[in-house]
């Protein structure tokens, strides 16, 4: 395969063709540029979704940081931007001109991306010099000596989208490490430390009147297993900041570590509180775009509140996991009950010793918890467990001859349900464990 240095050095030793060259500056021509008899820019949109998968595989082979990487990212955003940048070539050629920098928003805001989650710099520059280079293979297959004309406009053109791109993901990616660098020192940063430890912020930002606080668990994504966990957990949690911040009207305050962040979300003296349902589409949509699971919890509070809030949230996130119930969002008055029953108390330990003669058979005590969650429906109960519902009863029986509790007795149903919480908060696991 020839390089882009081998055909410069090749077009320079033939007879000179500078007015030809210069058409696509602003000389009228008549018809599009061919190579082989084919028009390049139809060429290169016909083959735009092959191409860009030969491009990815080269990637994969011959650039160690793309093996790395999440094979979701690969596969999506990075695909795009790749296919994206040879139909912007096709668009170049049928033009004839090298796009203007604000023609770069796509590749501008994939270099923000991949610094955000801390691909070197060089290697993106690499992939796009390969990809070009795999561009030009492409284009210049077949060449004879009748298209040097067409040939020379197209390696022109070629290089000038080369210079446009490399410029533009350069300052883009280094602008958004600039940023990165620096947050930990900026005003925002300065205020969320002072709202969450109580004191007066110094007045870098201004502060909200109220916040609705946050806090969010974020389950382990597959790609956190793979040879770059660390890329993984940074693109799941941009993907999280991102929904977040396009569902407030400001830029949300955030603190985040792979598995939970803490939240909060500024919220004006008109605007009023936002609307419970939207506030749960918003953590499906987070849990959506991120590929896990989000189990979070939120309270609205004044700033000098925000404290309190945080520490509330989390504890209602940790009482949610304990309990063993799906991702969501949760309000205190969704578990209200379980959270007062979960407070240290000298009865918390009494009410988890209650279950101590089921430790060890966790098919009593998931069978205990099945049934109460589906209001004692023993059929409904067996189906969840896929068993015979005479397997359900004969495991009822054995709990009550354990414990002394019936769950068919009223008077038992309310020490039964606060044994299972007391022991699931006091570290004796999800009732199947």
């Amino acid at each position: 395969m020839q390089t882009i240095r081998a055909l410069i050095n090749w077009t320079v030793t033939q007879t000179s063709a500078r007015d030809s060259v210069t058409r696509h500056k602003g000389v009228v021509d008549t018809g599009p540029l061919r190579i082989a008899g084919r028009p390049i820019a139809a060429h290169l949109r016909a083959l735009a979704p092959d191409l860009s998968r030969r491009v990815l595989a080269r990637l994969l082979e011959e650039l160690p940081v793309y093996a790395t990487l999440p094979s979701e990212e690969v596969a999506g955003d990075i695909a795009e931007i790749v296919q994206h940048s040879v139909r912007m070539f096709a668009d170049a050629v049928e033009a004839r001109r090298v796009p203007e920098a604000a023609e770069l928003a796509a590749q501008r805001l994939s270099a923000q991306r991949r610094a955000e989650e801390g691909v070197p710099l060089e290697a993106i520059l690499a992939a796009y010099q390969l990809g070009i280079a795999m561009v030009w293979s492409q284009a210049s297959a077949g060449a004879t000596p009748d298209d040097h004309t067409d040939l020379r406009e197209v390696l022109d053109l070629l290089l000038g989208v080369q210079r446009r791109i490399l410029n533009a993901v350069t300052e883009s990616y280094l602008a958004a490490r600039r940023t990165i660098d620096t947050e930990e020192h900026s005003g925002r940063h300065a205020l969320m430390a002072a709202l969450l430890s109580g004191t007066e912020p110094d007045g870098t930002v201004q502060a909200a009147p109220r916040y609705a606080v946050l806090t969010l668990d974020l389950e382990r994504h597959p790609d956190e297993d793979s040879a770059a966990p660390d890329v993984a957990a940074r693109r799941k949690i941009r993907r999280v900041r991102d929904t977040l911040d396009a569902f407030a009207e400001r830029p949300c305050l955030t603190a985040f570590r792979s598995d939970r962040g803490t939240v909060l979300m500024p919220l004006g003296d008109e605007s009023g509180d936002p609307e419970h349902t939207a506030l749960r589409a918003l953590i499906s949509e987070a849990a959506e775009v991120s590929g896990t699971p989000v189990t979070a919890a939120v309270a609205t509070a004044d700033a000098s509140e925000v404290p309190t809030a945080v520490t509330r949230t989390a504890e209602i996130v940790d009482l949610v996991r304990a309990t063993g119930r799906a991702p969501g969002l949760y309000r205190l008055e969704d578990v209200l009950l379980d959270y007062q029953l979960s407070r240290p108390s000298a009865a918390l330990r009494a009410l988890a010793e209650r279950l101590a003669p089921l430790a060890g058979k966790p098919e009593l005590l998931s069978t205990l918890q099945t049934y109460l969650d589906l209001h004692r429906d023993r059929r409904a109960t067996a189906a969840a467990l896929h068993v015979h519902p005479n397997t359900v009863d004969y495991r009822l029986r054995r709990i009550s001859e354990l414990t002394g509790l019936s769950a068919h007795r009223a008077e038992d149903l309310g020490e039964l349900h606060a044994s299972l919480v007391a022991r699931q908060v006091s570290g004796g696991g999800t009732a199947g464990g």
